[in-house]
């Protein structure tokens, strides 16, 4: 992804900020930092590219939607409706705050579709987790219509895709608190780290607190602060911070190149029949860290796979067949494999997560490639790798007929 490729002499000037003043902790020790706080402006950095009124760093991109979750009034028996494509942790963030995960049917647009939402909605239903995927964004238009007409808490989960929008709006700022993650593998990375964003202070007031053990962070001497509510240990340190600060200044250069790049392989791609591509709610938003293909069905899905590894192919992604990111790999959570007894084997399910029906997710997943877009790639390499992934398709196709 295209943070992990930009480490300079920006993200060294940031670590070394924060070394030399030995502060590693993002709260109080005002003398001893001497105006250090790499938290705060990173913080700041997200703000300025999404629009965030509030913007709060916590340690990783888990954590983040968690803190989200928790915000946002989402606990223990809350039905939630979630995606069954999504990297793992979207869910498991439903699970550890006590809530029982709903699973609903994707589109063309790799996420939660409205029709999916509302035919997963029960009288119990509370919230919706939606996940922004592979660096695009859901439609939501007729989402929004949705959980406004039954008046449900929306939570989003864009860690695949900080910098991007729709309409206008950045994902993460539809509903009640949004989530961005900034792990290794994001378009600007801290190693690990993430964002909680929102437009309501009394929302922000909690993701403060609750990240932090409860602290309201009010006064000089941590050990005297009040605990307005509980909470728990997800900050991020001053160094993870001072990364993630110099990456999230190069978004808007790395989003740029990205969209080029994606622009030049769509071009290209859109000439080899039988490939097209997933849907973009808002292409204007899009922040391009993936170029996703559709192939006509979930064979020659597979056979292209298998060509691209003979032909030598690399860096994609076949979801359909990923550990992590896609509900068919997932038996620990089909059998409820924990380390302890969660809320939900108390509360029970209204799904029997053994025996989904998802048509709709199956058909999209089985037919789509993925294809992780670098900022550092040249015109030539863009261009052959079209090359490339057109001929494998075609060499497919060519034996199916």
């Amino acid at each position: 992804m295209p943070g992990s490729e930009l480490f300079g002499a920006e993200e060294r000037k940031e670590v070394n900020d924060v070394l030399e003043t030995g502060m590693l902790f993002r709260y109080n020790h005002d003398a001893q930092r001497k105006g250090i706080w790499k938290a705060r402006e990173f913080e700041e950095e997200a703000k300025k590219i999404t629009g965030a009124k509030y913007a709060h760093a916590v340690c990783n991109g888990s954590a983040a939607i968690a803190t989200a979750l928790a915000a946002s009034g989402v606990g223990a028996g809350d039905e939630v409706i979630v995606p069954p494509f999504t990297f793992i942790a979207s869910v498991e963030a439903v699970l550890f705050v006590g809530a029982i995960p709903v699973f609903a049917e994707i589109d063309e647009t790799l996420c939660l579709s409205a029709d999916g939402i509302e035919k997963a909605i029960t009288k119990n239903t509370k919230a919706v987790c939606l996940v922004h995927m592979c660096g695009g964004m859901a439609d939501m238009d007729p989402i929004m219509q949705v959980i406004n007409d039954y008046n449900l808490i929306l939570v989003e989960d864009a860690g695949q895709a900080f910098s991007s929008s729709y309409k206008g709006t950045s994902t993460g700022l539809f509903g009640t608190a949004g989530s961005y993650s900034f792990d290794f593998f994001k378009i600007a990375t801290a190693g690990e780290g993430g964002i909680v964003v929102t437009n309501d202070e009394e929302v922000y007031k909690l993701i403060d607190t609750y990240s932090d053990h409860g602290h309201n962070h009010v006064g000089a001497k941590r050990g005297m602060e009040q605990h307005p509510i509980l909470g728990f240990n997800y900050r991020i340190s001053e160094l993870h911070a001072a990364v993630a600060l110099a990456q999230t200044r190069k978004v808007p250069q790395i989003r740029e190149i990205n969209r080029r790049h994606k622009k030049a392989l769509t071009e290209i791609l859109s000439q080899t029949e039988g490939i097209s591509f997933a849907r973009i709610a808002d292409a204007d938003g899009d922040s391009s860290t993936f170029l996703n293909i559709l192939l006509p069905d979930t064979e020659s899905a597979k056979r292209t796979v298998d060509e691209f590894n003979k032909a030598g192919v690399a860096g994609f992604d076949y979801w359909f067949m990923n550990m992590y990111h896609f509900i068919n790999q997932w038996d620990h959570l089909k059998n409820l494999q924990t380390a302890a007894k969660l809320p939900v084997e108390i509360f029970g399910s209204s799904q029997d997560y053994k025996n989904l029906y998802l048509p709709k997710t199956q058909e999209v997943i089985g037919r789509l490639i993925s294809f992780g877009i670098r900022c550092t790639w040249t015109d030539e390499e863009v261009k052959n790798l079209a090359n490339n992934i057109s001929q494998c398709v075609k060499n497919v196709l060519s034996v199916a007929v």
